[in-house]
């Protein structure tokens, strides 16, 4: 169930990237850190994208411990080492929170300190 609300959540953010003129790189992008849910970009930025889905959106936004965070973070360093390609004029990290259906988007979200 748990993992049908997931693959559901990345879905719906998916859709709601590429509908802003954003392009899909990777989909659970697994690196030597973990798992990228969404990397997404356009010609000037490009976003890495974690999809929490949860009963309700304060559950959803606690579930992005700080732990996650900084796993995150060296995840997203190991894929841009692997994908050069990838570099933009701007990088940033996003969460999407996704409860019943509906969506929160959180920009820059996360931080390099």
């Amino acid at each position: 169930m748990a993992e049908r609300l997931g693959r559901s959540a990345e879905d719906q953010v998916e859709a709601y990237w590429v509908d802003n003129g954003f392009t899909l790189l990777a989909r659970r992008l697994r690196t030597g850190a973990g798992e990228l849910d969404l990397v997404v970009a356009d010609a000037q930025t490009l976003v890495f994208v974690e999809v929490k889905a949860r009963r309700s959106m304060t559950q959803a936004a606690y579930a992005v411990s700080p732990q996650q965070q900084a796993r995150l973070l060296e995840a997203a360093s190991l894929a841009l080492a692997t994908y050069a390609d990838w570099e933009r004029p701007a990088t940033r990290f996003d969460v999407a929170l996704v409860c019943a259906g509906r969506m929160e988007h959180i920009e820059d979200a996360i931080r390099y300190q």
